[in-house]
């Protein structure tokens, strides 16, 4: 009866939530049942359900791989050089635009720092090779002026991680920075007041406690940053790399769309795809359970 009496007093609510929750039922859960491709040796005339069961095979090949182990490394190493490069300038910049006295010179330096984030990657992608280009490009017409060899950037393994890294920070920090902008508005006023009369500096303001507060907010967003630390930007690196880069920048993602869909290895693109998941899981928990204990903050 409570139950009912509840549906009746929110009915205009629930019927909202119900497109959302059709969808989630149809395209994130109804899916979930060709899971079972990572334990059959599919075919396609047998479809899934008449494919026989092979076990774990498929991850015995896949840990057997050095392509995947390839993957898996390149992955996690872009992961890490994301989080130890990109991670904090969403904090720094929020931390040097709330000491921006003048409001129409904050808002002006917020639209230029956000705008890079609603640029498609596509045409970010198309900015980088145009950039690069060893020919006609803005950074080798540099390095030509100063006496310098023009560099073929994106067919050199070496320099994929650098430029990868690099624009993201470009599209992303600004943008990532509102939610600390937000956290530090949040802040009780009579703080930096009190440390103003004791005689602190805006520097000892911002590590006494800015940062202190803010602390939460960045333990729970680096937590839900490691539970994606095998996913990275599958469209941007499918758009820059090309076989000579395959060393450092075929990751799984990439690694999972050229087995599964263009070599027809449903089963095993599967099985990859589920490995990745249970990884990320561990993290995040493992992680999770990190921040709770450090900072008593979680994401659950």
């Amino acid at each position: 009866m409570r139950i009912k009496k509840s549906i009746q007093r929110d009915l205009i609510l629930y019927l909202m939530l119900l497109p959302m929750i059709l969808w989630f039922l149809i395209f994130l859960y109804k899916p979930m049942t060709g899971m079972q491709l990572a334990f059959k040796q599919y075919s396609a005339w047998k479809g899934i359900e008449g494919s026989p069961w092979i076990g774990f095979d498929h991850f015995v090949t896949l840990l057997h791989s050095e392509q995947f182990l390839r993957a898996v490394r390149n992955t996690i190493v872009l992961s890490i050089y994301s989080l130890v490069f990109a991670f904090p300038v969403p904090i720094l910049l929020a931390l040097m635009i709330n000491e921006i006295r003048s409001n129409n010179f904050r808002k002006s330096v917020q639209t230029i720092l956000y705008l890079p984030h609603f640029i498609s990657v596509v045409i970010v992608a198309g900015l980088v090779v145009t950039f690069l280009s060893p020919g006609t490009g803005v950074v080798n017409n540099i390095l030509s002026a100063f006496g310098f060899e023009r560099i073929y950037f994106l067919t050199l393994p070496e320099w994929f991680r650098t430029i990868y890294v690099g624009s993201n920070i470009w599209k992303e920090a600004g943008f990532d920075s509102i939610i600390y902008l937000a956290a530090i508005m949040g802040i009780n006023p009579a703080l930096y007041e009190s440390a103003q009369v004791d005689g602190a500096s805006r520097l000892q303001m911002i590590t006494k406690i800015t940062l202190p507060c803010i602390l939460p907010t960045i333990a729970v967003l680096l937590v839900i940053r490691l539970g994606n630390i095998l996913e990275v930007g599958f469209e941007y690196i499918i758009l820059l790399y090309q076989p000579t880069t395959f060393e450092t920048a075929d990751v799984i993602s990439t690694y999972i769309y050229r087995l599964g869909l263009q070599g027809a290895r449903y089963d095993i693109a599967t099985a990859a795809g589920i490995f990745n998941a249970v990884i990320a899981l561990i993290v995040v928990l493992f992680a999770n359970a990190m921040s709770r204990r450090i900072t008593r903050t979680g994401v659950f």
